[in-house]
């Protein structure tokens, strides 16, 4: 068992690791701590730190002003990392509304248009259209469960980008995409 340190070295810590990973959530908090889930929130109070959601968004915003092919509100997920022309991270918080009824299950629609647009936020173009979408469905998703989407730029020719996403569930891959997408002039 850790032992417990004092607050004021705790409450430096805790703004330091936040400050590095914004999305540690307050129960990665209290293990890392050993402390309750009642104190990381007190400190992350007496320390003006917003709860995770509202990291989370605050990343996001950042990095919306990056993207150059979509305007903010047509990517599907929260936006938390973006390197144009390289990388990116989105994440998406599911829920009753985009599942089947009877399975609870969520629609591929909304899977897929988690990895297009995520696809379409990470390259360095101003308009880009989809020419190919090659893609798998790995595993279903419950409603309720949060996607998180990461895509990489693995080859550009000419006007044509070739973007690999992967979407995970807790760790586990629930859908792969190879998208080729086209900047138009």
């Amino acid at each position: 068992m850790k032992k417990r340190i004092a607050k004021v070295d705790r409450q430096r810590e805790l703004k330091e690791r936040l400050s590095k990973d914004p999305f540690l959530t307050d129960e990665e908090l209290t293990q890392i701590f050993n402390v309750s889930i009642q104190t990381i929130r007190l400190d992350r109070l007496e320390l003006g730190i917003p709860e995770l959601r509202e990291r989370v968004k605050n990343v996001a915003e950042k990095n919306y002003s990056k993207v150059r092919s979509l305007g903010g509100k047509e990517i599907i997920g929260e936006l938390i990392d973006l390197e144009l022309g390289k990388s990116g991270i989105s994440i998406l918080e599911t829920n009753g509304n985009m599942a089947f009824e009877k399975t609870n299950i969520i629609r591929g629609h909304h899977i897929f248009a988690q990895a297009e647009s995520i696809a379409m936020a990470v390259i360095d173009a101003e308009v880009a259209l989809t020419g190919v979408a090659n893609i798998k469905y790995k595993t279903p998703v419950k409603a309720g469960n949060k996607l998180v989407a990461k895509a990489e730029v693995v080859r550009k020719r000419g006007n044509k980008f070739f973007v690999h996403v992967f979407i995970f569930e807790s760790q586990k891959e629930v859908f792969r995409g190879k998208f080729i997408l086209v900047s138009m002039k």
